[in-house]
């Protein structure tokens, strides 16, 4: 009895071994998820298998750039115009160390920026943006809309708004397009936001040839800044004709 039951276990050891072997090789060449990695080995010096980097035509075909509001153009504020302070004079005590300390701790505390909170004529913001697109004639047409709203501030007072806003289309580092518009918008009410949708409809680009176009939407206020700056010209007087 000792020798069949040594037996038995011995022979039923041999076909659970055997069984296992079997399942091995089934493996070694299937990748499915019950590949446990018992079968062959891959060379990890072989260069990996090429892909296939063309796109389909009717992919293209849909492919409308998706448009980004870049960090800091999402929002515009402007504040009304105040009177800029003198410098403030230190009165010299004669003691040089001393009276540079005085002067150097007024020159800091004017140059801490002020709250402008109180000053602001109101806060314009972009809270979602979309676009469309249309091809002919190897061109890309595209259709962007910005919308927002207009939140009066303290020195708000009814009125014409202008906010700056670009759109622009760029390919890696190559601008396509880009153009800044002085959008108008009349609010009347200071009480409420005031709700506004701006359309940029003349996008004319290359049509792409991969899915790596980028465009953008939000506010300038470099470009803001330059108009704001830019210095009236000076009409001359005509001197009267004389017969």
């Amino acid at each position: 009895m000792a020798f069949r039951t040594f037996s038995g276990r011995f022979l039923a050891g041999l076909a659970l071994t055997g069984f296992m072997l079997a399942a091995a090789g089934c493996q070694s060449g299937d990748n499915g998820i019950l590949n446990l990695g018992i079968g062959k080995k891959e060379d990890p010096t072989a260069p990996p298998p090429p892909q296939d980097p063309k796109i389909l035509a009717s992919q293209l075909q849909a492919y409308c750039p998706r448009v980004t509001v870049r960090d800091g153009t999402a929002f515009f504020n402007t504040y009304s115009k105040e009177a800029q302070k003198p410098k403030p004079r230190i009165k010299k005590t004669g003691d040089a160390a001393q009276d540079a300390a005085a002067q150097a701790e007024a020159d800091a505390a004017a140059a801490t920026p002020p709250d402008e909170s109180a000053n602001i004529i109101y806060q314009a913001s972009v809270s979602d943006v979309t676009r469309d697109c249309s091809r002919a004639n190897g061109q890309l047409t595209m259709k962007i809309a910005v919308a927002g709203k207009i939140v009066p501030g303290p020195k708000f007072s009814p009125g014409t708004i202008t906010m700056p806003i670009r759109t622009a289309v760029m390919h890696g580092t190559e601008v396509l397009y880009s153009q800044i518009h002085q959008y108008q918008v009349q609010v009347t009410d200071p009480s409420v936001a005031t709700q506004f949708v701006f359309t940029d409809s003349n996008i004319v680009v290359p049509e792409p040839t991969a899915q790596d176009y980028q465009a953008f939407a939000g506010y300038d206020e470099t470009a803001h800044q330059a108009t704001a700056d830019k210095p009236k010209k000076k009409q001359r007087k005509r001197a009267a004709a004389t017969n």
